[in-house]
């Protein structure tokens, strides 16, 4: 199982795979593909300020559809336990998808730097 950040979510919706790494698009079609339920906020607060042209729900809909997506149901309490210690970061988002997929320390795909410095099981 492999965690997906915001970004990549995003631009697997939008068809954008160019954007993707080798091994990024290697683990996506190898594992299955699962996103913390605050990607789904995220991308709404990305919808309400136009950066993503689609509601949050319509993006997760579509690429549970087409890719197989599962938006992870993990206890929030055990996850925020994990994000406490995230100190590394003041991204209230990143904090919290960070820690929802350290809970079993599985890998999350993202090409954010600060993450990928900080998170042992972080890829790109």
């Amino acid at each position: 199982m492999i965690y997906l950040d915001t970004h990549v979510v995003a631009w697997l919706y939008a068809g954008e795979i160019k954007k993707l790494s080798k091994q990024a698009k290697k683990l996506i079609n190898r594992h299955e593909i699962i996103i913390s339920p605050v990607v789904r906020l995220e991308l709404q607060y990305l919808f309400e300020i136009q950066r993503v042209t689609d509601e949050a729900n319509e993006i997760v809909f579509d690429l549970s559809d087409r890719i197989g997506l599962k938006v992870c149901d993990k206890s929030l309490n055990t996850i925020v336990s994990g994000a406490l210690n995230l100190s590394w970061t003041r991204d209230p988002f990143d904090r919290i998808i960070v820690a929802n997929a350290s809970v079993n320390n599985d890998i999350l795909v993202t090409k954010d730097q600060n993450i990928l410095k900080n998170y042992k099981k972080a890829m790109w």
